[in-house]
């Protein structure tokens, strides 16, 4: 069953479906995570109206009968100038090279529906600012189609090294990375790394998203003490290091985040190897830390690269595996990688009505435990526009052998040829 790249946007039906960032664009027949079905007209970028199916005003439409349509999800933790290099030689760091990747990185989580794309960049060492700079030059020539915003991680920020960091640091910002961050586990005075990255996020008025493994309760609860002065601007993540600690150490860990009002994004995918470990099976407790009080959020982290060679980008894969693993229900999953994800990043509040952006994916499915369980075909909206589309359609070699499986499995029989797995 073949799973299409994003294409340029076309509706579930095949005719073209692209619309000016002004225009009007009615999509019809969508079924809302609430069960209820609806048309939604969209105008200037947002959501103009919510009605019953058929009362809207005529205009350009799509038709997205057998569709979810919820608001969509964003990526708060990407690695778009490592993504896309596993087996890649040194060459595969030039910037041209990482302007692609990133281009094309971003691309391929917006045909999963991320209209909104976070990434950690490493600056210093050899590379200095130049993958920071191919990565925000692909961000500006993805304008229109998706936002890409930068995080600039520098390696040492203490010391004799890290007064070259510090340095390095404050250019990206005035480069354009409008979230400072880093991973202070990796520097020889952790404290002294995070008290640099929250005084120039201080100075240039930027987020903070800084990576730890959580593993060490006290630092964990240093860290969280001085990120409390931001808040709520900082995250931390993916803290797969609770997951091994004692439960009472983990839950005290939970409430002193929860206290200093810290966003933890998580990676149910594994660790996206930038503390050194490599790609590993731990993701922080989720339901542990909400019950604590955290605010939660879920990304994908590392995309086909050194750490994790096989990653997919696709925000709904990060909710299936919060929801199979049991810690969090469907709905939940799925609000960790939209509504939670775009707060931690700073984004407007997206809802399927009247008055909200137009940020929205519709998925084949009959609800969001189905959609996450065979989200194929997509379509995904951005500022009003149709901007994406995914279709995947599933066919038989043999009718007869079709209509013998059919009948033995209980399912609706398939016209001859084949049909989308989700109707």
């Amino acid at each position: 069953m073949p799973d299409s790249q994003p294409q340029p946007a076309r509706s579930p039906d095949g005719d073209a479906a692209t619309t000016p960032g002004d225009g009007v664009l009615v999509l019809c027949g969508a079924r809302l995570a609430d069960g209820r079905v609806v048309d939604v007209r969209l105008s200037g970028g947002r959501v103009e109206a919510v009605g019953t199916a058929g009362s809207l005003a005529p205009g350009p439409r799509v038709d997205l009968t057998g569709y979810v349509l919820l608001p969509a999800p964003a990526e708060p933790h990407a690695h778009c100038d490592t993504a896309l290099t596993a087996g890649s030689g040194p060459l595969a760091f030039g910037a041209e090279d990482v302007q692609r990747r990133t281009t094309e990185a971003a691309l391929l989580q917006l045909g999963h529906g991320a209209t909104a794309v976070r990434s950690h960049v490493r600056v210093g060492d050899v590379q200095g600012l130049r993958s920071l700079e191919a990565v925000l030059q692909a961000g500006r020539a993805l304008a229109g189609l998706t936002e890409l915003s930068v995080v600039a991680v520098p390696r040492l920020l203490t010391g004799v090294a890290g007064a070259d960091g510090a340095a390095m640091l404050r250019d990206a910002v005035e480069m354009g990375a409008t979230v400072v961050g880093g991973c202070p586990d990796l520097d020889p005075d952790p404290t002294g790394y995070a008290e640099t990255v929250l005084a120039i996020a201080a100075e240039h008025g930027c987020a903070v998203d800084l990576h730890t493994d959580g593993a060490d309760p006290t630092r964990l609860a240093r860290l969280a003490a001085m990120a409390g002065g931001l808040r709520p601007r900082v995250s931390v993540g993916p803290c797969g290091g609770l997951a091994r600690l004692p439960h009472d150490q983990a839950v005290r860990a939970g409430q002193q985040l929860a206290a200093a009002g810290v966003t933890v994004i998580c990676l149910p995918q594994g660790d996206c190897g930038v503390m050194g470990g490599g790609h590993g099976a731990w993701c922080a407790p989720v339901r542990l830390l909400r019950a604590a009080g955290v605010r939660v959020a879920a990304g994908s982290g590392a995309l086909r690269d050194a750490a994790n060679p096989v990653g997919r980008g696709d925000p709904l894969e990060a909710a299936f595996l919060l929801a199979s693993h049991g810690e969090l229900a469907p709905e939940q999953a799925y609000e960790a990688v939209s509504g939670r994800a775009r707060a931690a990043m700073g984004l407007p509040e997206v809802r399927v009505e009247a008055g909200f952006p137009a940020e929205l994916l519709a998925v084949r499915g009959g609800g969001i435990a189905g959609v996450l369980s065979l989200g194929y075909s997509r379509l995904v909206v951005h500022r009003g526009r149709v901007v994406a589309r995914t279709s995947a359609v599933r066919e038989y070699g043999d009718v007869q052998a079709e209509d013998r499986a059919a009948v033995a499995l209980d399912l609706p029989r398939q016209s001859p040829r084949g049909g989308d797995p989700e109707r």
